[in-house]
């Protein structure tokens, strides 16, 4: 089976982990501020917080925003149940844009006609979340003229998109964000195997991410409310959690980061084939905007009206092919979980749509030419 994701294990990473793994330090030492400053670095921004997962860096990411009962919090469908549910982990309600039938992430058109519906009942959001969806950047220009306009602050989840740029700039830079976080689980870009960063550009935001990844606890004098007792001496100021990330992690996550630029331009060589050897399938490939380069985690194709079988049988023929097609995403509100909250089918029709057809197809840095070519004619022969 050709699977939809994997990653790339070196020897560099496993003697980069295991020099870690033998050392004085395997969980809170050197090489968690090591990567973080190689995120940083590559993302041209000012502070990178890693974590367990992306899932707990949303969590604290809205946590350190303020968000919790009584707010809102709206973000697109067309994502994993992650960066929704880490708004209802803080108490606050959720609602969905739909997204754009061309590039699938946050609709800025739809957002915008919410919002401004919104004022007048002011019912507006707290936070708003685009979902950087397969590695493509949402328009954060414009975004983030709509968040100085409507008062709301924004969180990038792009968990997909390491390595991608928007205008020129690197995503993670948070030019048009308070934070933007990132995933590193095996099928992304880079991993570390569980894992995320969230960057800022913002001092005090850092400083309270810093503190609720690790029990909301502080060892800074400046931070703390009582008289220190000496050297050993910390406090708690606030409700953290354990969501730190390992030296092991950090480690495997240094040694990943040195290779992102050819794993970028490894999958878009792989784009390029893809694009020429389906464009006479009936399917819609995805589509590139000029103000973004995708870190293309995913190569989603939606099939047309006219192809010969519907979206499950192709999936059903191409797995017994040997393909590991996958299907990303459920538009989250469809989840039974939602449900019990009241959202019903038809609140974001093109989400809808878009899931009825979407194969991601096999894309990651070391997919062979021996097996995009087998991908691409068992793409012909179910579709052909």
């Amino acid at each position: 089976m050709i699977p939809y994701g994997r990653q790339d294990i070196t020897q560099t990473d496993v003697d980069a982990v295991c020099e870690t793994l033998l050392g004085d330090f395997i969980t809170q030492g050197p090489k968690i501020a090591e990567f973080e400053n190689v995120i940083a670095d590559t993302c041209d921004v000012t502070h990178a917080i890693a974590v367990s997962s992306a899932t707990a860096a949303l969590h604290i990411a809205y946590l350190a925003l303020d968000l919790g009962p009584g707010d809102l919090l709206w973000t697109s469908p067309n994502t994993f149940v992650a960066t929704s549910n880490a708004a209802l982990y803080c108490g606050a309600s959720v609602d969905f844009i739909d997204i754009d039938p061309d590039t699938y992430v946050m609709c800025l058109d739809t957002l915008e006609a919410r919002l401004k519906a919104a004022a007048k009942t002011r019912a507006l959001p707290k936070v708003v979340v685009p979902v950087h969806f397969a590695g493509q950047s949402c328009d954060m220009e414009r975004l983030g003229a709509l968040a100085d306009t409507y008062g709301f602050r924004v969180v990038e989840d792009a968990s997909h998109a390491i390595g991608g740029s928007y205008r020129g700039a690197p995503v993670g830079n948070c030019a048009h964000s308070d934070i933007c976080v990132f995933s590193f689980h095996p099928v992304k870009i880079v991993t570390t195997a569980e894992g995320g960063v969230a960057t800022t550009r913002d001092p005090d935001l850092a400083t309270r991410l810093t503190e609720l990844r690790s029990h909301g606890i502080t060892r800074d004098p400046a931070r703390m409310l009582g008289q220190s007792h000496g050297p050993w001496y910390y406090e708690q100021i606030s409700l953290g959690y354990n969501y730190r990330i390992t030296d092991l992690q950090a480690a495997l996550g240094v040694s990943q980061m040195s290779r992102l630029a050819d794993y970028t331009a490894a999958r878009h060589a792989r784009r390029k084939v893809y694009d020429q050897a389906l464009a006479d399938l009936p399917v819609k490939l995805p589509h590139q905007p000029n103000f973004q380069h995708s870190g293309l985690h995913l190569y989603p194709v939606l099939l047309r009206d006219e192809a010969p079988v519907n979206r499950e049988v192709a999936f059903d023929q191409l797995r017994a092919l040997g393909i590991g097609v996958n299907v990303l995403y459920i538009p989250v509100y469809l989840q039974p979980y939602y449900a019990k909250l009241g959202f019903e089918a038809g609140l974001c029709p093109v989400a809808e749509d878009y899931y009825a057809r979407m194969l991601a197809l096999p894309m990651y840095a070391k997919l062979t030419e021996e097996e995009q070519s087998t991908v691409v004619a068992a793409m012909h022969r179910v579709l052909g």
